[in-house]
């Protein structure tokens, strides 16, 4: 569903980061009801883990959040997890979970988050919104700033 048809519930703004890549890493979401403005927030962290994981947790336990099947506007600056969700993840399904590679098949990085993702994909009309890491987006720069935090304690 797309275009004028869709009218988001909630927006969920998810960032995740880490210190070196893999490094210790941490993630965070806000998760806002647009009728009311409320808002809720998430954040966690993890030792030893990778960029492209903190930022697919971040929009999984922002997804876990909800009570009940929600329109969701999903607002992130990550290209992988955007990508994931648009163009990759049906494939990857229809594949058994594979990807090619070089002409020979290779298994999906991260593959128990995408199906985790993809369970919640199916629960939810979520939409994809891309927006410009570090670019003064209020939301983005506030996940940013709870995800870095929350992985200090590792470093």
């Amino acid at each position: 569903m797309h275009g004028a048809m869709f009218t988001p519930e909630v927006q969920l703004f998810t960032d995740g980061g880490c210190s070196g890549n893999p490094g210790p890493g941490g993630w965070a979401f806000v998760l806002r009801h647009v009728a009311s403005g409320k808002e809720k927030e998430g954040v966690g962290a993890e030792r030893e883990t990778t960029n492209n994981r903190m930022e697919m947790t971040a929009v999984v336990r922002g997804l876990e959040s909800l009570n009940r099947p929600t329109h969701v506007e999903l607002i992130t600056d990550s290209v992988y997890v955007g990508k994931g969700i648009t163009e990759w993840l049906p494939k990857w399904k229809a594949n058994g979970w594979r990807r090619r590679e070089k002409g020979r098949w290779a298994e999906v990085k991260n593959e128990d988050l995408w199906r985790r993702l993809d369970e919640l994909l199916g629960r939810h009309c979520v939409e994809f919104t891309h927006v410009r890491g570090h670019s003064g987006h209020p939301e983005n720069e506030r996940c940013d700033t709870l995800a870095v935090a929350a992985y200090q304690k590792y470093l």
